[in-house]
């Protein structure tokens, strides 16, 4: 063969070779860059169905820290923004469990906004997969907040309870040591009786209180009519409210039945009453209403009496809460009348609200929805006006006992 042809035939065979190598390499990169797709999915199949039947919010982390999958509970919660973990603590936990594939749990403080609100959770956080870390956090909040309820519940009900036993207790040795003084006797007996009676209105208070707030649903619910709600609210005060010339005055509608429990509404509405009757100086007028507004029924009570400050309103619905300790003292106050009106309107799924003015008087409106049945092929409009959230008191001159027709 002649060199020359030789040589060209020699060159073109070493640059197909050439060309069959790079090709060869580029294929082989190629390949190695899918591996790690292939044999291992970023998040593995079925884990955000997973995510989203779940109760708890929950993440995926990834290798680099990055939020993979969250499920809604968690954007929520604020533990996660965009693909960012934003608790530091839990994310110190991901870190270290990716180290050495330890499980973790641990109880957290998270303070959130700008008021610095705190929230109570419970975080768990689990290696998933070689590479991925699975955190699973639970709200406490509700729970501490309902523990410090019961705490504060436990200690208040002692010192209450403190009070009259106590006295008892010392009005029974006056008893004693005045054996031979009868008018002594007589004067320590009467006030025996008195704190007595307290002592037994404070454990049944106590109980109701309790039992209302179980949030047991209402047993056998029926019509009740309110004008006969007030009518034995009104008639349990009566007596008190002639022994200071405060006159009640009532005015109603008829036809306004809600649903729920007559013994439960007389109580809350007595109790509404029998503040008012506590409040007022003697001689005053305390007004009694109940008219319908769209599918609720308000019932207010008006008094002329002390007024409650601002700085009070807020709080007079918790439990052993008073404006005048030295006044609920005189009266024999418990401080769970409101409350237990509170917690009554809310199982009959209405609220109460408070306007007050100091030295002007107070008015206390429940409201509750109406029992409506509709006639055939007629539907209940929900266009009705909201009421306003504080009405002002009910002018008593203008309000008469007959019941409107």
């Amino acid at each position: 063969m002649d060199p020359t042809l030789a040589a060209v035939l020699g060159g073109v065979i070493g640059a197909a070779l050439a060309l069959l190598s790079l090709g060869a390499m580029v294929l082989s990169e190629r390949a190695q860059r899918k591996i790690p797709e292939t044999s291992e999915p970023i998040v593995p199949t079925g884990v955000a169905t997973v995510l989203s039947v779940l109760r708890s919010s929950a993440v995926v982390m990834g290798p680099e820290d990055q939020v993979l999958q969250a499920s809604a509970p968690a954007h929520v919660l604020g533990i996660v923004r965009g693909e960012r973990l934003v608790v530091d603590d839990i994310l110190t936990m991901v870190r270290q469990v990716r180290r050495d594939g330890e499980i973790r749990q641990q109880e957290l403080e998270i303070v959130r906004g700008r008021l610095g609100a705190t929230q109570y959770v419970s975080a768990r956080v689990a290696p998933l997969g070689s590479q991925l870390v699975l955190v699973l956090v639970e709200d406490r909040t509700r729970e501490r907040r309902l523990d410090a309820i019961r705490r504060d519940f436990t200690v208040n009900v002692s010192h209450e309870l403190k009070t009259p036993v106590g006295a008892l207790i010392l009005l029974a040795d006056a008893v004693s040591e005045a054996s031979d003084d009868p008018e002594a006797v007589q004067r320590f007996s009467d006030r025996m009786r008195i704190e007595a009676s307290r002592l037994s209105r404070l454990v049944k208070e106590i109980i109701e209180l309790s039992r209302l707030q179980g949030d047991d649903p209402l047993e056998n619910p029926g019509p009740v009519d309110i004008n006969a709600v007030i009518e034995t609210a009104v008639d349990r005060c009566q007596i008190d409210a002639e022994d200071r010339d405060i006159k009640l005055v009532v005015k109603t509608e008829p036809e306004l039945e809600v649903l729920g429990s007559e013994d439960q509404l007389a109580m809350a509405i007595g109790n509404l009453v029998e503040n008012a009757i506590n409040y007022s100086p003697d001689g005053t007028r305390i007004a009694v209403a109940a008219h319908p507004i769209g599918d609720l029924v308000e019932v207010t009570v008006s008094d002329q009496g002390v007024g409650i400050p601002s700085s009070d309103l807020e709080r007079i619905f918790e439990r052993f809460y008073r404006v005048d300790r030295a006044r609920s003292r005189e009266t024999g106050g418990t401080g769970l009348g409101l409350s237990i009106v509170k917690h009554i309107a809310s199982i009959h799924g209405g609220d109460v609200r408070v306007w007050s003015v100091e030295g002007q008087g107070s008015t206390f409106t429940v409201r509750l929805p109406l029992r409506f049945d509709p006639a055939p092929g007629q539907t209940v409009s929900s266009s009705q006006e909201e009421p306003a959230a504080h009405l002002p008191p009910t002018p008593v001159g203008q309000i008469t006992k007959e019941t409107a027709s």
